[in-house]
């Protein structure tokens, strides 16, 4: 049935690209490989589930204290809810340790207001408060798109790509959150960061009477690369070619456009985090090529090492003028005793608060300790943007930069105290042409690489990852150990994805609502080490150079974990996760191969 009276065919969004003549590019082919893969859902599993206190302020404005991830933004709807202007809802964020897309769509925060302003009209002038169980948080929040992708490359015999087709079906939910943006970004990434001469893609979001799905780190990227890193390790096998050398000969740089007919803005950095990743990992390079560690068994336990690469938009794209704002206040007598940094992001534990204080000290050559942060309260800032898209150190580092020295210009005119605010614009970009996708669909990327060496018990079914190498081009490194940290974070998390997190619904019923039965890594789960590798290739546009960072080592991990587990065992996996049961039906030990082949 169709299930909103807008939507023929159930149809939420759809995308096409044309590039090039796939039709005839196929005669050109000597190999081609077709496969079909299916990716989950997933829960986002922040441990503090969604909460929050709302109260009248001493200005009469109804006042709702939450986590979020764009205050402004949640403001506006709240403000849109309620019939009130803007001026009359203040929306402060406190910090929190998790969001990772979850938090970007209305929970607590519109009910709270709702509340408040009920109890207003009723005379009763009281503070309201919800805090949701583990339960409510995980049937109530948005999912990662499920998604199945139909992917046919071909390629000639010395491993030149030739032509691509691919076709996505993502699975939207009930109602429409983020999917529109969540499939632009799997169609940029879907063939890969390698250059294709033809290509031909169709994507469809889909309406279903599932959970609505939305944004989740990587943000169609993660089951995009899924396809595109299995097919290219596939090709590679196929033909012969050691994984590293045939990605080196496609890979995207400076002069090769997407499939969507642009080059990409700011750089290309491909190249040194594949080869500073598989140097790192054992890959041996010589003058007759690349050569990967070669697997090992013994007993009921075969080891293996595969190898992954990954790129993604930082910041907001496809037309939208990307922006953001800050403001600055120096205070004192002959030197700069204190720096207000106001600020509208959000901190979410990723260390966004750190980063800005950071760049304001460097830009001010004062410590750190010197800055008063006021963060993330929309009675005293206005936008930076969402804690998205990787976009916040570069996107809102911009506008501390440029407040930052706004203020400090006049500092040196003797202005007392010297206050500045500065909103920093992004260069801009362009949606997909409806009918060849022709377009600059976004002004930054990041860049990524992962090796993933691991054991599979194939009595049990059971993988156990014993270390994980991780080259990213950050830019600038504003703070390594946060950078560190976050790359830890990815492989956690997308290790979760990957092997373990299996998210079920029957009839719209979420089966899993609980920690006891959707199950996430716990420590004795993820993989036993972490090697992560810095690449500093500025952006000219970032802030000294920044890059977004914080969803790129999510990305490659699933396929590395494939390409391992297929060195080990010799079998390939189409579907995730990688669950003991389904690693034994595709090694042949129990009934069944689902999602599996030889």
């Amino acid at each position: 049935p169709r299930l909103h009276p807008h939507a023929e065919g159930n149809i939420a969004h759809r995308y096409r690209v044309r590039r090039g003549d796939v039709s005839r590019a196929w005669a050109d082919c000597d190999l081609i490989i077709e496969e079909t893969y299916h990716t989950p859902p997933q829960e986002h599993a922040y441990l503090q589930p969604e909460a929050g206190t709302a109260y009248l302020d001493e200005a009469g404005r109804i006042t709702v204290h939450t986590a979020g991830q764009w205050a402004w933004e949640d403001q506006q709807q709240i403000a849109h809810a309620l019939n009130l202007p803007p001026e009359q809802v203040r929306v402060v964020y406190d910090a929190i340790g998790g969001a990772f897309g979850g938090r970007e769509d209305m929970s607590v925060q519109i009910i709270l207001a709702l509340a408040v302003y009920k109890l207003q009209r009723m005379g009763i002038r009281r503070p309201v408060k919800i805090i949701w169980s583990r339960e409510e948080s995980i049937i109530g929040h948005c999912k990662r798109h499920p998604m199945t992708i139909r992917a046919r490359w071909g390629a000639k015999r010395d491993g030149t790509l030739v032509a691509v087709e691919t076709e996505i079906i993502a699975d939207a939910g009930a109602y429409m959150y983020t999917s529109n943006k969540v499939l632009g970004n799997a169609v940029i990434t879907c063939t890969g960061p390698y250059y294709w001469p033809n290509a031909r893609v169709d994507a469809v979001a889909v309406y279903t009477n599932n959970l609505p799905s939305g944004a989740f780190r990587g943000f169609g990227a993660p089951q995009a690369h899924f396809v595109a890193e299995n097919q290219m390790n596939r090709l590679a096998e196929a033909l012969g070619i050691d994984p590293v050398e045939i990605r080196l000969k496609n890979l995207l740089d400076d002069r090769k456009p997407l499939t969507v007919g642009t080059t990409i803005p700011g750089g290309v950095n491909l190249r040194e985090v594949l080869e500073k990743t598989a140097l790192a990992a054992g890959w041996e390079r010589s003058e007759a090529g690349w050569r990967a560690p070669q697997p090992q068994a013994g007993g009921t336990t075969a080891r293996g090492t595969g190898i992954a690469l990954g790129f993604k938009n930082i910041g907001f794209s496809f037309g939208y003028q990307e922006n953001s704002w800050a403001k600055v206040e120096l205070r004192g007598d002959a030197d700069i005793e204190e720096a207000i940094l106001y600020i509208g992001g959000a901190e979410v534990g990723q260390g966004h608060h750190t980063a800005m204080a950071q760049i304001a000290a460097e830009v001010l050559n004062i410590p750190p300790e010197r800055i008063t942060l006021r963060p993330s309260d929309t009675a005293t800032s206005q936008s930076s943007g969402s804690a998205s898209a990787s976009r916040l150190t570069f996107i809102a580092g911009n506008a501390v930069r440029g407040a930052a020295e706004r203020a400090l210009a006049r500092w040196r005119d003797e202005d007392r105290p010297a206050v500045a605010a500065f909103t920093w614009l992004a260069p801009r970009t362009t949606p997909f042409d409806p009918q060849t996708g022709h377009s600059m669909p976004n002004f930054a990327y990041g860049y990524v690489a992962q090796a993933v060496t691991l054991s599979v018990d194939t009595e049990t079914g059971f993988l156990t990852v014993h270390r994980v190498v991780c080259a990213d081009d950050v830019g600038k490194a504003i703070n390594p150990q946060q950078i560190e940290g976050q790359i830890e974070g990815a492989v956690a998390q997308a290790h979760g994805y990957a092997v373990l997190e299996d998210f079920r619904t029957a009839g719209g019923e979420v089966l899993t609502p609980y920690f006891n039965t959707y199950l996430i890594p716990g420590v004795y789960d993820v993989p036993e080490t972490v090697e992560s590798i810095l690449v500093e290739t500025p952006h000219p546009e970032g802030p000294f150079g920044v890059r977004g960072m914080a969803e790129m080592p999510y990305l490659p991990y699933a396929p590395a974990v494939v390409a391992a587990v297929h060195q080990a065992t010799g079998v390939w996996f189409n579907e995730l996760p990688l669950t003991p049961e389904r690693v034994l039906r595709g090694l042949g030990k129990i009934g069944g191969e689902e999602g599996a082949s030889a």
